[in-house]
């Protein structure tokens, strides 16, 4: 039979481990609630259209100005929970993809134009931030593959191996449709050979 000693000891390094491990729980529990409620803040995108002003970013290839969802015409970023390869290490090109596309807009007041809607009910747009056109810039810098435009900034990311381009990714559509349990339609991309 076992006795009891008393209350079992945890080590400072393992409080530290407890905190940092409790503080980004916070962090990523805040983050999705923050998306949450400003999606359901959206308002319904009329078929054509424009919209000026601040913009909260979604991800690398979407955004919401005044609650009007958007999405950058033209481009495919990688999803927030895609990862990619480089340098044989892994690393979250998703939430890269929508960093760069945030540092992009820094801060500027947004001008969007959209013609149709996808089948999410966004407004597929070009977007610029001050002079930046956003949907160029982001193929251009490697963050997102051209979607039927944008073939001419994504031969010179290519070129130049920049952004995704850099290292190993699958297709953001790709990654889509695995996710929903359907096969890829394109081989992984090795940027690094």
């Amino acid at each position: 039979m076992a006795f009891l000693r008393g209350p079992r000891r945890v080590s400072t390094a393992g409080r530290w481990v407890g905190v940092a491990i409790g503080l980004a729980t916070l962090a990523v529990g805040e983050r999705a609630w923050r998306d949450f409620t400003h999606a359901r803040r959206s308002t319904p995108v009329a078929a054509h259209g424009e919209r000026h002003g601040a913009a909260h970013v979604s991800d690398g290839d979407s955004v919401t100005i005044e609650g009007t969802r958007l999405r950058l015409l033209g481009i495919d970023a990688p999803e927030l929970a895609q990862t990619c390869r480089r340098d044989d290490r892994g690393f979250a090109c998703g939430e890269t993809a929508r960093t760069h596309l945030a540092e992009l807009i820094a801060s500027r007041r947004l001008d969007c134009v959209w013609e149709k809607r996808d089948k999410y009910g966004r407004g597929l747009a070009r977007c610029r931030a001050g002079t930046v056109e956003l949907n160029a810039a982001m193929v251009r810098d490697g963050w997102a593959v051209a979607y039927g435009d944008y073939e001419a900034e994504e031969v010179e990311a290519r070129r130049n191996r920049r952004g995704l381009w850099a290292g190993r990714f699958e297709w953001p559509e790709d990654f889509r449709r695995r996710e929903r349990g359907a096969a890829p339609r394109h081989d992984e991309v090795d940027g690094e050979e």
